[in-house]
C-alpha cells in the first residue's frame, strides 16, 4: 500500500502522538511552584568548615550570626595556601528573595582579590555605613559588592542581592579567630 497514505492517516498519527505526550505530561510529576524554585538549591551546614577556617586562617574569619529568617547558606569553602598567605574563605548564601550573596575573605593582595570575587566590578561613588563601619561600594555588570579593607584581611560581600541585603549581611558578621 505504498503511496496510498492520506492526510487522514497523518492526522490520526498526530492525534495518537499528541495523546501519548499529554498522558506523559499528566502522569509524570513536575512542580513549577515557588517552593520548587527555593528547594532547587541545596542548603548546606557550614559550621565545621567555619571552625576549620577559624583555626587555619591567619586573620579573624567572619560569619553571619543572627541573620533574619529566610537567609540560607548554599556553598562554603576555605582554601589555605602552603605559605600561610592568600588563604580564602567563601560562604555563599541566598537571601529571602532568592538573590545570591557571598561573603569572601582573604589576606591576598586586595586589588586582585576584589576583582576576582566581584567578577570585575568597579568602585562606585559613595560608601555604605553599617553599624558605624564604612564599606566601599562596587558595581559591576553582574554583581554589586560591599568591600572593607583592613590590615591583614579584605572582606567582600558580593552578589546579585541589592545593597540593602548586602548591608543586612554585613551587620550580622562576627569575625573570630580560634
Amino acid at each position: 500500500m505504498r503511496g496510498k497514505q492520506t492526510v487522514r492517516d497523518m492526522i490520526l498519527s498526530m492525534a495518537v502522538i499528541g495523546a501519548l505526550v499529554a498522558g506523559i505530561y499528566v502522569f509524570i510529576p513536575h512542580n513549577d511552584s515557588r517552593t520548587a524554585e527555593v528547594n532547587a538549591v541545596k542548603t548546606v551546614d557550614y559550621r565545621v568548615e567555619l571552625a576549620t577556617a577559624r583555626r587555619a586562617a591567619p586573620y579573624p574569619v567572619a560569619a553571619p550570626k543572627g541573620l533574619p529568617e529566610g537567609w540560607r547558606a548554599t556553598s562554603v569553602s576555605y582554601k589555605a595556601t602552603k605559605d600561610g598567605k592568600g588563604g580564602a574563605w567563601h560562604l555563599g548564601l541566598l537571601d529571602p528573595e532568592q538573590e545570591y550573596a557571598a561573603l569572601e575573605q582573604s589576606d591576598a593582595p586586595a586589588k586582585k582579590f576584589i576583582q576576582d570575587v566581584t567578577l570585575g566590578a568597579e568602585k562606585a561613588a559613595g560608601k555604605q555605613v553599617v553599624g558605624g563601619t564604612k564599606w566601599d561600594r562596587y558595581k559591576g555588570e553582574k554583581y554589586r559588592a560591599l568591600v572593607r579593607e583592613q590590615e591583614g584581611v579584605t572582606t567582600v560581600l558580593t552578589g546579585t542581592a541589592p545593597y540593602g541585603r548586602l548591608a543586612e549581611l554585613a551587620a550580622s558578621l562576627e569575625a573570630k579567630k580560634e
